[in-house]
């Protein structure tokens, strides 16, 4: 069972200028008539804060370095979100990690642009049924409609080669905040 299901918690914010986290009801909570959310500012700055997840602990407020590595987690995408049921999953422990963690899953995508390069497409509606049963995970990642219509081979390497410029982008984002 998932712990999160059960009750409306409170949203996690950082602010990190002041090194300082609030917990923040969603406006559905107040006003059931708004469906949008509004940007989080932070009460004593008056800067957008981030929205770290209902699993964010955060630091002391005199840690600089464990604030500043919560940035860069947050920089690269790395929050605490998560249904309740296992936790927010693998969070790198600092900046190394940041990067090994980024380069396992820019190999992992090269893997994927790969089999793309490779693939031989199907012709007709047997073969992709065939194709179907035997790599719907990877033309699942690039088409949810997979089972229904043939994915060119130009699609899945579009797809693939979009996914690993973000993570390079998000390496060279990491290697630059020091």
């Amino acid at each position: 069972m998932c712990r999160y299901a059960m009750m409306v918690y409170k949203a996690h914010y950082a602010c990190f200028n002041c090194q300082k986290t609030f917990k923040r009801r969603a406006l559905y909570d107040v006003d059931k008539s708004k469906q949008t959310s509004v940007e989080a500012k932070c009460p004593e700055c008056g800067n957008l804060m981030a929205n770290m997840g209902l699993d964010f602990e955060s630091p002391a407020k005199n840690d600089h370095k464990q604030w500043t590595h919560i940035r860069n987690l947050y920089t690269v995408g790395i929050t605490f979100h998560s249904c309740g049921c296992s936790g927010p999953g693998y969070i790198p422990q600092d900046r190394k990690a940041i990067i090994a963690y980024l380069e396992k899953i820019r190999s992992e995508y090269m893997h994927a642009l790969v089999f793309w390069r490779y693939r031989i497409e199907p012709e007709n509606k047997r073969e992709r049924e065939i194709e179907y049963q035997k790599n719907g995970p990877q033309l699942w990642a690039v088409s949810h409609n997979a089972f229904k219509e043939t994915v060119t081979n130009q699609e899945g390497i579009n797809y693939w080669i979009n996914k690993i410029k973000e993570v390079e982008e998000q390496l060279t984002t990491i290697r630059e905040n020091k």
